[in-house]
């Protein structure tokens, strides 16, 4: 009898500590969480297709806006879309918001990893495989992830379980990342401050030099942390781009990175402190100065000006990227960030400089339109484009 008591006890305790430890199916965990109720309706009343859909998964991240979040929409690049309840902008903003896999907070550190989410319509990416979310740990074991236009999401509360995956409460929404235009529009006022060099050159020329800061490609996408010291990458235009880590920043050719990781719809955008020109390959930087002397005489910027600094959004202690694409949904983005900080390109790697080249990959077939000469790209000069998306 004593024995039959022990039993059954011990098997009630058992189901007890079973029943404590195992995690919630998707409803239960987001119904137990207060601060995220707009999103819970959101998802489950609106794109139920969404929501059946994580329901089946097994491995899977999901970032919730928390209900803060909701309240700045109004006064964000994502208000229009909103406002205007325009369906599919944000079915493609709550397919942002979804990562494959299980990744934990303490699984970031201090380097940028990306991380390909849900967003694969071509309306609005161009990157294989799912547009990518920026993720990097802060001093203080603070989780940020960045999105389109530079913009950051803090994790409030991580970790959350579910039978499917977990779930990370983040204060802000994410911006999944648009065109270059719209990404760095002040790009395109660069050859009014650069000198006389550029308004005499012969088009063809200057098609050519807008060539060499591109870099397309199929499977690889220019991430900071893929810039491997000693890399070399096939431009455009035909010549080759030199990457070199030195004195704490990564170079292309002997142009500083500024501002690395600036996702765009296709690929992956970074801020030079010179022009590229590839006539001049064999030119090595100079890590000892903060600026590196001009390639191409009469592109000099008075006073040290970093350019388009003005719309350079205020970011984390590492590069966030994205992608641009041709025709790529502005998300009703009216407004983009300001204040330009210095960054890390991972393990604390901090950048000190200024201008720009870009790295595109190809990607569903958008075509060149976009670099064509006379399409207004004329301010690419300083960025160079790494990524997917373009033939």
């Amino acid at each position: 009898m004593r024995f039959t008591l022990v039993s059954v006890c011990l098997g009630f305790l058992a189901a007890i500590t079973l029943a404590q430890g195992a995690p919630k199916d998707l409803t239960d965990l987001l119904n137990s969480q207060k601060n995220i109720t707009e999103f819970t309706t959101l998802l489950t009343k609106q794109y139920g297709d969404i929501y059946a859909n994580l329901s089946f998964q097994d491995q899977v991240t999901i970032l919730a806006p928390s209900n803060d979040a909701f309240a700045k929409i109004p006064y964000s690049t994502l208000g229009p879309a909103f406002q205007n309840n325009q369906s599919n902008v944000i079915r493609a903003v709550l397919q942002y918001h979804i990562l494959p896999g299980i990744h934990r907070a303490e699984s970031y550190n201090g380097s940028f990893a990306f991380t390909p989410s849900w967003l694969s319509d071509s309306n609005y990416t161009n990157v294989t495989g799912g547009q990518a979310v920026g993720g990097v740990q802060q001093a203080g074991n603070v989780n940020v992830f960045t999105s389109g236009m530079g913009s950051r999401s803090t994790v409030e509360k991580g970790n959350l379980a579910f039978t499917g995956g977990i779930v990370h409460i983040i204060d802000s929404f994410l911006v999944p990342p648009t065109d270059f235009i719209k990404t760095a529009p002040n790009l395109i006022l660069l050859l009014l401050v650069l000198g006389s060099t550029f308004e005499d050159m012969p088009l063809s020329e200057l098609s050519r030099i807008l060539d060499y800061h591109v870099v397309n490609g199929t499977d690889f996408i220019g991430y900071s942390s893929n810039l491997l010291n000693g890399t070399t990458l096939k431009s455009r235009q035909g010549g080759n781009l030199s990457i070199t880590f030195a004195s704490n920043s990564l170079f292309v050719n002997s142009a500083r990175i500024i501002q690395g990781d600036l996702l765009i719809a296709n690929g992956i955008l970074h801020i030079l402190d010179n022009v590229l020109d590839y006539n001049a390959t064999d030119v090595k930087p100079v890590p000892e100065i903060p600026t590196q002397v001009p390639i191409i005489q009469g592109q000099s910027l008075s006073g040290n000006v970093v350019p388009y600094a003005e719309y350079l959004p205020t970011s984390v202690s590492s590069f966030s990227s994205a992608s641009p694409t041709a025709g790529a949904s502005s998300f009703g983005i009216t407004d983009i960030g300001s204040g330009a900080t210095n960054t890390a390109f991972g393990g604390g790697r901090s950048t000190t400089t200024s201008h720009s080249s870009m790295h595109t990959g190809t990607s569903k077939g958008v075509g060149d339109k976009v670099f064509a000469p006379g399409s207004g790209m004329g301010g690419v000069f300083g960025a160079i484009i790494l990524g997917a998306g373009f033939l």
